[in-house]
């Protein structure tokens, strides 16, 4: 069962999936920003969803959107550009000038205020605010949205060429389902994986403190929520369905590319955490990557490790732009999507968060101390200040490995071979050879401070790879290091 099947057959069947496509940071306002600007978090400095975050902020537009690739596009390439739905979770606040701010580069702006919602929403209709109730045929946002892209498909002018970015904030909370679909998938249930509902022995304490097994009303929360979503996802199937259609008709579809994605993961009952993201885990970093367009042949599956930090790249790639002009991180996928031969191709990339807390306690959960938040009932916290950590993700020849950081006081290491562990059970920090863990510890500081082109640089297990053992601090070993909260 799948709440995709027409996404499924309409863009993967008819192009290519990329089976191994993460995100640098497990949280949806720094990685839009990572989509927008094709920088890590350390480089467009959007740490988390609040505004004091870099989200949304005054110093994000001024510093940040005026080089994202859409501005790019518009500017230098002579795109018209089309934005609706969901930007970035503080867009439209007060603080940041409003529903009145249109970003550079946008030349038809539909954005939607503040973070996801079905019903009773506010969108920038080019600057201007435009309210919205909770009657279905005219209100419900994933329809709304597919209505203004049909309606800029229809009215474009067909003498430059387009970029449209459709950002439905389905499957996000709360999760409302289009009144016909409520009904679907009453027999799915969250995947039952070998980490689901089980304790997250020699894991980071925040992970730790989750309790095991978790309460029948945490299950049977998570599982409600796991079948909402799918709900949610049936009006954005049905989207995709129209927009083909309508390019289909317009006689676009042969040359337009068509890019199939989500800004992160999701975890429901793994390590028994019942909700949310944030975490460094596989099914909180990996995302789905669907693309189909000129030059890429159908059904095709793609292994290679990508990141939305090239999205950006490829789409200017696409549109002729020479990327040496950006300070972009990432790297174009082009070469992927028209199989190319002898594609020279990155072994690992950045996993980068920021933790977030409350500087009080949370008044449910007294004993876990100030600096928590996203507190479930039975006082299971999602996120903390010191959940902040960094990561290299490798998948080289011989390779399929995540060695990560935190900045705590533990310095915590987690180190996990996804080869015999899929799933992520078994930490392998103590076990692993002490070789491979200063490589990968110097191989982390070289990504954390990475910029443009040097984010690019051989990872650990490609051939170019050169290791210095006299950068490291030598006579402290591998934990020595702590990496300041600036850097991220």
């Amino acid at each position: 069962q799948t709440p995709l099947k027409k996404t499924n057959a309409l863009i993967a069947q008819m192009g290519i999936t990329f089976l191994n496509a993460y995100v640098p940071s497990a949280l949806c306002c720094p990685s839009r920003a990572s989509i927008l600007t094709g920088k890590y978090p350390h480089n467009h400095h959007v740490v988390n969803n609040t505004l004091e975050g870099n989200c949304s902020s005054k110093l994000w537009q001024k510093i940040q959107e005026p080089y994202t690739f859409p501005a790019l596009l518009k500017t230098m390439c002579g795109y018209q550009t089309f934005f609706a739905g969901k930007y970035l979770n503080e867009y439209g606040a007060e603080d940041a000038g409003g529903v009145g701010h249109v970003p550079p580069g946008w030349s038809f702006w539909y954005a939607l205020e503040k973070n996801s919602k079905y019903y009773n929403y506010t969108l920038s209709v080019n600057g201007k605010a435009r309210r919205h109730g909770e009657n279905y045929s005219v209100d419900y946002l994933t329809d709304v949205l597919a209505n203004m892209s049909l309606d800029f498909l229809e009215y474009k002018s067909n003498f430059e060429p387009f970029f449209m970015m459709i950002s439905t904030p389905a499957p996000h909370s709360p999760w409302t389902a289009a009144p016909q679909y409520t009904k679907s998938f009453q027999n799915v249930s969250a995947p039952r994986n070998s980490n689901f509902n089980i304790h997250g022995k020699n894991k980071h304490w925040l992970i730790r403190q989750a309790k095991t097994p978790m309460t029948n009303s945490s299950i049977q929360f998570l599982d409600d929520a796991y079948r909402k979503r799918w709900q949610t996802l049936l009006s954005v199937d049905d989207l995709i369905e129209k927009l083909v259609k309508k390019l289909e008709l317009n006689g676009e579809l042969d040359n337009t590319y068509i890019f199939y994605t989500s800004d992160n993961g999701f975890h429901t009952g793994q390590f028994s955490l019942p909700i949310d993201k944030r975490q460094l885990y596989e099914f909180d970093i990996k995302v789905p990557l669907l693309v189909r367009g000129p030059g890429i042949k159908p059904n095709q599956t793609n292994k290679m490790l990508v990141a939305n930090i090239d999205l950006g790249p490829t789409i200017l790639d696409i549109a002729g732009y020479d990327l040496n002009k950006t300070q972009m991180d990432g790297m174009s996928l082009l070469p992927l999507l028209r199989g190319d031969k002898n594609v020279t191709w990155r072994s690992d990339f950045l996993v980068e968060y920021q933790g977030e807390g409350y500087n009080g306690s949370d008044p449910t959960c007294p004993g876990l101390g100030p600096g928590v938040t996203h507190c479930f009932p039975d006082c299971v916290c999602e996120d903390s200040y010191n959940n902040t950590y960094a990561c290299v993700r490798t998948l080289s020849t011989t390779w399929d490995l995540q060695y990560c950081e935190f900045d705590d006081r533990e310095v915590f290491v987690e180190v996990y071979n996804l080869t015999a562990d899929p799933h992520q059970i078994d930490n392998i920090a103590k076990t692993i050879d002490q070789e491979i863990l200063e490589k990968m510890n110097y191989r982390l500081m070289m990504l954390q401070s990475c910029s443009g082109a040097t984010c690019r640089t051989p990872g650990v297990f490609d051939p170019g790879y050169r290791f210095d053992p006299r950068l490291m601090f030598s006579n402290h070993g591998v934990r020595a290091r702590r990496f300041s909260a600036q850097t991220l």
